[in-house]
C-alpha cells in the first residue's frame, strides 16, 4: 500500500483517484466532511481541557467534564449528561475494583539545605504522585537506587527518612515504606522507553502510588536533572534535608462519564449505537494524552450534527454515541453498570493520543482488533486512513490535492498513518474483551517523547493532525452508523488438531465477572489468585509478544487473547495455536497453566 509514496506525482494522482472511488462513502459526503471539520476548533477545546488536573473523581476532572458537556450542548447534541457511578474502593464493576476519588489541594518539596523549592503542584501538578496522602515531613534523603529489592537498602537506614528512587513510587512503596519505615518517596522515574528517552533532563514524569496499598504515603516526582544533582551531593557525603508538605488524599466519590448522542433515524436500527470513545482523565496538561482524543471526538460530534442539521449529510440509521470516561476503569464500569448500553453498542471508534506534532516524534496508527474478534470495521477505518495518506502526500509533494486536510495553523507534511496489529493499553481493549465482544477501531500515536510528562503541552499539538484524525474517525463512524449489515464480527476458525489429554480440554468463560483481568490500578487476576493461593502462572512472566507492539508488556498480550479465545469450542491446543499465529510461538504448557489458574479463580469453567 505504501509503495504509492515512491512513485511519480502523475501516477500517485491516478492511484489516489482510484482509491477515492472505492471509499465506502460518496464523494459528496467526503467533501462536506473534509470541508466542515476544523483542527483549530478542536485545538481551542484542547487548550481548555489541558488547564485541568484531571484525576479520577477529582474537582479537576469534574471541571473538564462540565466543559465537555457545555460544548456538547452548544453544538446541539442530544441526551447530554454526566453519568455518575459510586467509587469507594469497595464496590466492584465486573473486574474493576472501584478506586476512590483522589484530590490534591497543595504540595511542596523544599531542599532545606539550600532553601530551594524542588517541586510545587501549584506550578506543575504532575510533581505529586497520584494517590499521595497528606503529610508534614522534615527528613534527610537516602539514595536507594532502584529501591525494588532488599539489596538496594543494604547498610542503609531509611526509617523516618525520604528515599530517592529511579523507580515508580508504587514499585517501592511496600518495601521502603511498609517494611522499612521510610517517611516518603522522591522519584525520578523516567518516561516510557523510546529512542529519545533521557535526552531532556527537565522532563518530570507522572507518578503513581498503589491505590490499594495499606502503606499510605506520599511521593514527589523530580526531573532527571534535579535527581542527578541530589545524587552527586549525596555521593560526596553531604547530608540533604528535605521538607515535604502535602494536603491530598483519597475519598469516596464517583466515576464521572460525559455522554451525548446524535439519534439514529431508522425505526429498526436507531436503538443500535456506534460509539466514539476517548479518556478524559490525565495529569495537567495531558494534551496529547488524552485531551487530543477527547476534543477530536467532540469535533466529530460538532461537524456531524451541523451537517445533518443542515441537510448536507443524511441522518444515520443508527444512533451515534459519544463518551468521555476515565481511562479503562470508567469504560469497564460503564459497560458493567449499564448492560443495556453495552448491548446497544455495535462498534466503537476509540481515540487515545491523536494530535502529536513533529516535535513529539509521533507516528499515527490505525490499530486492528485482536485475532479473537475479527471485524470488517478495521478495513473501513483503513480505507479512510489510506485515503488521507494519499491525499496528504499528494499535497505535500505537489502543492495540490482535492482534500489535503490541512489546518491553516497546522503542518503540511503527509500523515503517513500505519496499519498496525492489535495492542492493548487503552479502552479499546475493554470493548474487545470476550465479556463484551464489541469491535473497536483504535486511532493512536506511538511513540510520543512527552507522554506522561510535564512537557505534554498544547504547544506540541498539531491542528492538522487533529483534523485528519477527526476525518478518519467521523467518516468511519458515519459509514458504520449508516450500513444495514448486522454481522459486525466473524468468528475466527478453530482449525487444527484438538490434541489429546490436557491439550484437548475445552474451557468457556463464565458470564461474570465481565472485563479484562488487568484493568486500571487493580489486577483482578493477581488479587483473586492470591486469595485462592494460586501460584502466578508462568505465562504472565513470559517476555513481550514478539509480534505485538510492546505497549502492554510481558505475557499480558498472550494472556488477554488466551482468555478471549476460551469460548467453549476451542481446546487448549487450538487456543495455543491461535495465539501463536497471532503473536509468535508459545509453549502449550504455559497456555494450559494459565487456563487452569483462571478456572481455579472462577473466571472460566471446563466444558464437559
Amino acid at each position: 500500500m505504501r509503495r504509492a509514496f515512491l512513485v511519480t506525482p502523475g501516477l500517485l494522482l491516478a492511484v489516489a483517484t482510484a482509491r477515492a472511488e472505492r471509499l465506502p462513502l460518496p464523494d459528496k459526503d467526503v467533501a462536506v466532511l473534509a470541508g466542515e471539520l476544523s483542527g483549530e476548533t478542536a485545538k481551542r477545546n484542547l487548550e481548555g481541557i489541558a488547564r485541568f488536573h484531571r484525576q479520577r473523581g477529582s474537582e479537576g476532572f469534574r471541571s473538564a467534564a462540565e466543559l465537555v458537556a457545555e460544548r456538547a450542548r452548544a453544538y446541539g447534541l442530544s441526551d447530554v449528561a454526566i453519568l455518575e457511578f459510586p467509587a469507594d474502593g469497595k464496590i466492584f464493576y465486573g473486574t474493576q475494583r472501584s478506586r476512590p476519588a483522589w484530590d490534591a489541594e497543595s504540595g511542596e518539596l523544599w531542599d532545606v539545605s539550600t532553601n530551594r523549592r524542588l517541586a510545587s503542584i501549584e506550578a506543575e501538578p504532575v510533581v505529586l504522585a497520584q494517590d499521595s496522602e497528606s503529610a508534614e515531613v522534615n527528613a534527610t534523603l537516602v539514595d536507594v537506587g532502584q529501591g525494588t529489592k532488599g539489596s538496594d537498602y543494604a547498610s542503609k537506614n531509611v526509617k523516618g527518612k525520604l528515599v530517592l528512587t529511579s523507580s515508580q513510587p508504587g514499585a517501592v512503596q511496600e518495601l521502603a515504606v511498609g517494611k522499612l519505615g521510610a517517611a516518603g518517596i522522591v522519584s525520578f522515574a523516567q518516561n516510557q522507553k523510546t529512542a529519545w528517552s533521557g535526552e531532556d533532563e527537565n522532563l518530570v514524569r507522572w507518578g503513581h502510588l498503589d491505590t490499594f496499598s495499606p502503606d499510605k504515603t506520599f511521593a514527589f516526582m523530580v526531573s532527571l536533572k534535579t535527581a542527578r544533582e541530589l545524587r552527586e551531593r549525596l555521593g560526596k557525603g553531604e547530608e540533604i534535608r528535605l521538607r515535604a508538605t502535602v494536603k491530598a488524599g483519597q475519598h469516596p466519590g464517583n466515576y464521572q462519564i460525559v455522554t451525548a448522542t446524535i439519534p439514529g433515524a431508522d425505526a429498526q436500527l436507531k436503538d443500535e449505537e456506534i460509539a466514539f470513545s476517548c479518556h478524559l482523565d490525565h495529569q495537567r496538561p495531558g494534551a496529547n494524552d488524552n485531551a487530543s482524543g477527547c476534543v477530536t471526538i467532540l469535533e466529530v460530534a460538532r461537524a456531524l450534527q451541523k451537517l445533518i442539521r443542515e441537510g448536507k449529510l443524511a441522518k444515520p440509521a443508527r444512533t451515534l454515541r459519544f463518551l468521555w470516561p476515565p481511562e479503562i476503569e470508567g469504560t469497564t464500569t460503564l459497560l458493567n453498570a449499564r448492560p443495556d448500553l453495552a448491548a446497544r453498542i455495535k462498534a466503537v471508534v476509540h481515540m487515545d493520543m491523536v494530535g502529536g506534532g513533529p516535535v513529539s516524534k509521533a507516528v499515527f496508527h490505525v490499530t486492528r482488533g485482536p485475532a479473537s474478534l475479527p471485524s470488517f470495521i478495521h478495513d473501513v477505518a483503513w480505507a479512510f486512513a489510506d485515503f488521507v495518506n494519499q491525499e496528504s502526500y499528494r499535497y505535500a509533494a505537489t502543492g495540490s490535492a482535492d482534500h489535503p486536510l490541512v489546518a491553516p495553523a497546522g503542518g503540511k507534511e503527509p500523515l503517513l498513518a500505519q496499519p498496525s496489529p492489535f495492542s492493548g493499553g487503552s479502552d479499546h481493549a475493554v470493548y474487545q474483551d470476550s465479556s463484551f465482544r464489541i469491535p473497536a477501531i483504535y486511532l493512536n500515536d506511538w511513540p510520543d517523547r512527552y507522554i506522561h510528562t510535564n512537557f505534554d503541552t498544547a504547544a506540541n499539538i498539531d491542528p492538522t493532525k487533529l483534523l485528519r484524525a477527526a476525518f478518519i474517525g467521523a467518516a468511519s463512524g458515519y459509514v458504520l452508523a449508516s450500513t444495514t449489515r448486522k454481522d459486525w464480527t466473524t468468528k475466527p476458525a478453530s482449525e487444527g488438531p484438538r490434541g489429546s489429554g490436557p491439550a484437548a480440554i475445552v474451557y468457556k468463560r463464565k458470564p461474570e465477572p465481565k472485563g479484562p483481568m488487568t484493568v486500571f490500578g487493580y489486577d483482578y487476576f493477581a488479587d483473586h489468585a492470591k486469595a485462592a493461593k494460586v501460584a502466578t502462572p508462568k505465562l504472565l512472566e513470559h517476555p513481550p509478544a514478539p509480534r505485538a507492539p510492546p505497549l502492554t508488556g510481558g505475557g499480558e498480550d498472550y494472556a488477554y487473547e488466551v482468555l478471549n479465545f476460551a469460548d467453549g469450542t476451542r481446546s487448549v491446543q487450538q487456543i495455543r495455536d491461535a495465539v501463536s499465529a497471532e503473536y509468535g510461538p508459545i509453549e502449550l504448557d504455559l497456555v494450559a497453566g494459565y487456563l487452569r489458574a483462571l478456572a481455579n479463580i472462577g473466571v472460566v469453567e471446563q466444558v464437559k
